[in-house]
């Protein structure tokens, strides 16, 4: 029960119900009356043996200590809220514990069948709580129930109660009760500090993953004792705690010999000393790292790029104080030679010069992501591009002085590993008709990604499509000023075949490209996105239906399609589409319905809304299609 409940702090045990546990009210009880009774003429005289509840907190503790069992000392903890208090400061090390005791498999049943309590695969359990749900109420009812049925390993916090927040005092029920807690995660619990920490820290020595968010009542003095009293940790987040400094972080450098991954956001009071002692300490182990909006310099860029050679993941976002001579010193130190992903958001020290030395000093550098990087231009992208051997994929996101030139200069010089390229609201790239020398053709390039890029249109794509024969997936979505005669080169020019293709928002494109495409790669086109294509008619349908083999994901929402294009679809005979979307097509109406009913044999999921369609055929064809199903098991 203690396990199992979830919901409103009720406790339900035998017939009884004491609701609203966290305003608990002791029940009346019935008087026990002994027996004879004394007479004294007509007036009987009751007398009242004693009750438990009369005894002293010390005494029912001595007496919870010695049941014989998890579920006893679970039944026990739904008596009342003195009971569960009681039962959750007892430490797992002084329950007292017959020889010959065996753990009953009742106490593991009581577990099953419930969404929020999950059973792990190395049979520990995992909670957890969010918004009202988080008092200390729960966790301490979770610390009881849970201490015999594999134990607590997995324990999330997401908010709490706005008038019973969750403090240092249910945080450390679960540490006394959950020794075998390993990954412990609190978010946005202003009441829990340093005293809940230390429990953690003095119960919970298997800890291995601490994630602390928005806690501003945690301090140096919890991570400190965390850090010394948790030998296995290998990864930590801390974010928004505005009291833990770089004393933390030397802290867990000194103690913490297995870190793997280290995430730390905006915390003021964390600055070099703490990443470089932290770094420099775990040189060797330290795999994944991110630091964002922190107030560090180019001292800590030097020593990542001089220590972190086991890092293979890092992000950099924010970094106002980092100077192009950081970044540029991180790449010349030659240190991050196992680096294979680095995502660089917001950071004015990322220029041409930095930028190159990076890809010269990261020599397996695969992924490489530059977000709202405003001093990065043409020249800076095409000699990394140049330098980055090994690179595979390259975004870049609001780096508005990439222009055309360095978007094709890239692609020409990028070597033979570059798989994908993906291009968002990159303002600087206008649609120009320039000259350009010959450039050799990127053969490895497979997927390209152009989103939301108002001043790319049919030129640029024309001579795109120059440079990527062997495409597999193109994505122009949000691309206004494309249309059919920038289209129709790249799509001839896809000699592998394509499988994804998204237009969605191209408003130009007509029949003649989806003709063309569907004609042209019917054969291995899996999903066809045409969301907002208004000039779309069904003519594209009869296209579709006639050459896509393996189409499985079509959507036509928006576009002009009528009821003549869902019989086109329908009587497409190798078309087995499972997604279809129509919604916004307003000239589809209820004359589609015994068509829809044929499609939909093979469909998992269907889109309506907005048509022409009424709801009692939109009734009709979901009983249709649940007969369908219902017969086919």
């Amino acid at each position: 029960t203690l396990v199992n409940y979830s919901g409103d702090d009720e406790f339900y045990f035998g017939g009884s119900v004491y609701s609203h546990l966290d305003a608990y009210c002791p029940p009346s009880k019935r008087a026990r009356i002994s027996s004879p009774f004394a007479s004294s003429g007509n007036i009987y005289e009751e007398e009242r043996k004693p009750s438990i509840e009369t005894l002293p907190d010390e005494c029912l503790f001595e007496i919870f200590r010695r049941l014989p069992g998890g579920q006893a000392r679970s039944a026990s903890a739904c008596v009342s809220k003195r009971w569960l208090l009681l039962l959750s400061s007892l430490r797992n090390s002084e329950i007292c514990r017959s020889k010959n005791a065996e753990e009953s498999s009742d106490d593991v049943e009581m577990v099953s069948g419930r969404e929020d309590v999950e059973s792990e695969s190395n049979g520990h359990l995992s909670r957890c709580l969010e918004g009202k749900k988080a008092t200390d109420i729960r966790l301490a009812a979770i610390a009881v129930g849970t201490s015999s049925c594999g134990g607590l390993g997995k324990l999330s916090i997401r908010g709490s109660n706005s008038s019973r927040q969750v403090t240092d005092l249910g945080l450390s029920a679960v540490a006394r009760g959950c020794p075998s807690l390993r990954v412990l995660s609190l978010w946005d619990v202003p009441s829990v500090g340093d005293e809940g920490l230390l429990e953690i820290a003095k119960e919970c020595h298997l800890l291995e993953k601490l994630d602390l968010c928005q806690c501003p009542s945690i301090s140096n003095k919890g991570m400190i004792a965390i850090a010394k009293n948790s030998p296995n940790l290998t990864a930590l987040t801390i974010e928004s705690c505005p009291n833990i400094s770089n004393e933390s972080l030397q802290a867990i450098a000194q103690f913490c010999p297995k870190l793997q991954c280290i995430a730390i956001r905006d915390c003021p009071l964390v600055g070099d000393q703490g990443v470089a002692s932290l770094v420099s300490s775990t040189s060797s182990v330290l795999t994944k790292v991110k630091f964002q909006a922190l107030r560090v310099t180019d001292i800590s860029l030097a020593v990542i790029g001089h220590y972190g050679k086991a890092i293979t993941n890092l992000t950099l976002n924010g970094l106002q104080n980092v100077s192009e001579k950081g970044f540029w010193v991180m790449g010349k130190a030659q240190g991050l030679q196992k680096l294979t992903s680095l995502t660089i958001t917001s950071c004015g020290g990322t220029t041409d010069r930095s930028l190159e030395a990076i890809g010269k000093g990261c020599h397996n550098l695969k992924q490489m992501c530059l977000r709202k990087c405003c001093f990065v231009s043409d020249g800076g992208l095409v000699a990394f591009a140049r330098a980055a051997g090994s690179l595979e994929n390259l975004q870049l996101e609001e780096c508005n002085r990439i222009t055309q030139s360095g978007i094709l200069g890239a692609l020409s010089n990028c070597g033979s590993k570059l798989k994908s390229l993906s291009l968002v609201k990159c303002m600087g790239i206008k649609d120009l008709a320039v000259e350009t020398p010959m450039l050799s053709p990127c053969e490895s390039l497979r997927c390209l990604s152009i989103r939301s890029c108002p001043g790319f249109g049919s030129r640029s794509l024309a001579m795109l499509a120059k440079l990527c024969p062997q495409l597999r997936q193109l994505d122009l979505s949000g691309l206004c000023g494309i249309n059919d005669a920038g289209l129709l080169p790249l799509v001839e020019s896809c000699e592998a075949g394509l499988v994804k293709v998204n237009l969605s928002g191209c408003l130009n494109v007509t029949d003649e490209v989806v003709s063309a495409i569907a004609r042209l790669h019917g054969g291995t086109l899996e999903v066809l996105n045409l969301d907002g294509c208004y000039k779309l008619t069904d003519q594209s349908m009869v296209a579709v239906a006639e050459n896509c083999l393996v189409l499985n994901d079509l959507d036509v929402s928006k576009c002009s399609i009528t009821d003549l294009g869902i019989i086109a679809l329908c009587h497409g005979e190798q078309l087995t589409l499972q997604v279809l979307s129509l919604s916004g097509c307003a000239k589809v109406s209820n004359k589609s319905l015994p068509y829809l009913r044929k499609l939909g044999k093979t469909l998992g999921g269907l889109n309506l809304q907005h048509c022409s369609i009424s709801n009692s055929t939109i009734e009709r064809l979901e009983g249709a299609l649940w007969r369908y199903a219902r017969s086919q098991r």
